[in-house]
């Protein structure tokens, strides 16, 4: 007995081995929500856009660099464009899923972490409408 419960232990570690590392390089979604989720509102989304360091790239509210688009114009066109904002969505579930060759990281953020984004950057378009 004992050959035959080495043979079923060795699977099942590599099986546990390769779940906890898909966990860590590639949450599901489901994961993210349920370990990420916060209240969506613009100052949650202030604080993610510091948090992940957004304006290290974009100008947003008038501060930050010009290496990426500046998102106070994206998200006024996309609200005339794409009034859900879907597109924008996409974009920060995965940014490669949109354009392959982005610079932009994926910050594997929930859905209620984009929700409070999406907040903020309406905040700060609408200030400097």
């Amino acid at each position: 007995t004992e050959p035959i419960v080495r043979k079923s232990i060795l699977p099942l570690a590599v099986g546990l081995v390769v779940l906890v590392l898909w966990f860590l390089l590639r949450p599901p979604r489901f994961w993210l929500n349920l370990t990420r989720s916060v209240e969506p509102s613009a100052a949650v989304g202030a604080q993610l856009v510091d948090d992940k360091g957004c304006r290290g790239c974009h100008r947003i509210g008038g501060e930050g660099a010009l290496k990426a688009p500046a998102l106070d114009r994206i998200v006024q066109r996309q609200v005339e464009e794409d009034p859900a904002l879907v597109s924008l969505r996409l974009w920060l579930r995965n940014p490669r899923s949109v354009k392959p060759n982005t610079a932009m990281p994926d910050f594997r953020l929930s859905d209620s972490q984009i929700e409070a984004i999406l907040l903020y950057l309406q905040e700060q378009a609408a200030d400097r409408e």
